[in-house]
């Protein structure tokens, strides 16, 4: 028999101090809340807001890392979950339900329009679960190749096999080599260009890089002899997620895709943090004119109301010749409350001018933030496509030595709900990225007001000035 909650019915609620203690006691650290100087609890949500237990506002500029793109408690889809939840909640997945039918063929339908390419549909819980079974595809279709090439920055989940192929060797370290391994390339971060080149007149120097592992047998990737690479895909972000929201230059992808089709070699993109319309799109890779061979996705997939992500695959990979019943599976891969909520979404994107949408408040976003570069020398850079925005902190004295320490203290001070504009106090969430964790990735809802970027962009501003006064 189970112990009595902590707080049994009609018993006071806990109050945040007493629910930190039991935190401190019984809650693993492993998933990542103690990364803030005190962990933050937060009661409730609505639109691009949060309210910790005194009802203080937090403005949040990151929500949920790019997973509720639409706003938090959208009534539309929250709408869809009840009515899931009051006619067909659960149903084994070795069966059918009309929301899992209809959810793949509107992607499967989307894809081959926009990229002319067939395929089909595969469901599972998770962004690093959904990379893991397109591991799977590209081992299956390549007769069992594990090498794979990946980008210095980029981020694919941190499961075994995900983890094999991002590029943070901290998320490795502790537990080996799970069986996949990636080359890791530079990506076109022309801000930090590791070749030393400037855009202007680079000549995309970084990808004809590439282009010359396959010159010769000898730089250890390609037997020209019968014409065939030992890696059997290039697992791409178009725009960096963790990395710092890093978006390449125009080119650059369609020469990467120009050479992966000349060896044969797979393109897998990862949507999974700029999909659903974040960098302006449906899919983030549209904007750089190439066509993926997979295609993984997950996060707002369900405005994050309920674990569900995806792999599109063409055809050739997917089909059931290839890739029979049971090739891969989760016990709750195409739950009925996920595919309900992500077919509702899928619908609203359909009917809604999202892409004008971003184009719009993305523009007005990034000149705010071209602003607070103007006037804060601790702004190295910033950059935008849609509404994934950067802002880049550096010290002040060169604006553009990377500065950690002032972006640790400008978070674990917006999350004391003290900063102050018209009168009022305001908290803010902000995410952290970058090679050197010192971006300010911004993803805020797509929803977002005129009025609440103005918000995001005071704030800000007046954060930027507290730290260069407390850390220098």
């Amino acid at each position: 028999m189970l112990d009595k909650a902590p707080a049994s019915a009609g018993a006071q609620p806990l109050t945040e101090a007493e629910l930190l203690a039991l935190e401190d006691q019984y809650c693993s650290h492993g998933d990542t809340v103690h990364y803030t100087k005190v962990p933050k609890i937060f009661e409730r949500c609505e639109g691009s807001y949060l309210y910790d237990g005194q009802g203080r506002q937090f403005l949040d500029l990151q929500m949920w890392y790019s997973a509720v793109n639409f706003g938090y408690a959208n009534q539309r889809l929250n709408n869809a979950v009840k009515k899931q939840l009051d006619t067909l909640p659960q149903v084994a997945s070795q069966y059918l339900h009309r929301e899992k039918i209809e959810l793949a063929t509107m992607i499967a339908q989307d894809v081959e329009k926009k990229f002319g390419r067939k395929g089909r549909v595969h469901f599972n819980v998770g962004g690093s679960q959904a990379v893991e079974d397109s591991l799977k595809l590209v081992r299956n279709y390549s007769g069992g190749k594990s090498l794979n090439f990946a980008f210095e920055g980029g981020y694919h989940g941190r499961t075994l096999g995900a983890s094999a192929i991002t590029s943070s060797y901290r998320y490795r370290r502790r537990y080996g080599h799970f069986g996949d391994r990636a080359q890791f390339v530079p990506f076109p971060y022309c801000f930090r260009c590791p070749y030393g080149k400037k855009r202007e007149d680079c000549g995309l120097y970084c990808v004809e890089q590439f282009a010359r592992l396959f010159d010769t047998e000898y730089y250890g990737v390609w037997d020209a002899k019968v014409g065939v690479s030992e890696y059997a895909a290039f697992y791409v972000e178009s725009i960096q997620g963790t990395g710092g929201y890093v978006i390449p230059p125009q080119g650059y992808f369609e020469r990467l895709a120009e050479i992966l089709e000349q060896r044969k070699i797979l393109l897998v993109d990862d949507e999974i943090q700029m999909g659903f319309y974040r960098a302006g799109k449906l899919w983030s890779i549209e904007n750089f004119n190439v066509k993926p061979d997979i295609i993984v996705f997950g996060k707002a997939f369900t405005n994050g109301l309920n674990p569900l992500s995806g792999v599109w695959a063409r055809e050739e990979l997917i089909n059931p010749t290839i890739f029979p019943a049971g090739s891969t599976h989760s016990t709750f891969n195409a739950n009925p409350m996920g595919t309900a909520v992500a077919l509702e979404a899928m619908k609203m994107m359909a009917e809604t001018d999202y892409e004008e949408m971003t184009a719009l408040k993305g523009a007005y976003f990034l000149n705010g933030i071209r602003e607070l570069k103007r006037k804060h020398k601790i702004v190295g850079d910033v950059d935008g496509l849609g509404m994934a925005l950067r802002i880049e902190i550096c010290e002040a004295h060169d604006s553009f030595t990377p500065s950690k320490k002032l972006v640790d203290w400008m978070v674990d001070e917006a999350l004391e709900g003290n900063l102050e504009h018209n009168g009022k106090k305001y908290g803010l969430i902000l995410d952290i990225g970058g090679y050197y964790k010192n971006v300010i990735t911004l993803a805020p809802s797509l929803e977002i007001s005129y009025d609440e970027i103005d918000l995001g962009i005071a704030l800000m501003d007046q954060l930027f000035h507290k730290a260069v006064k407390a850390v220098g």
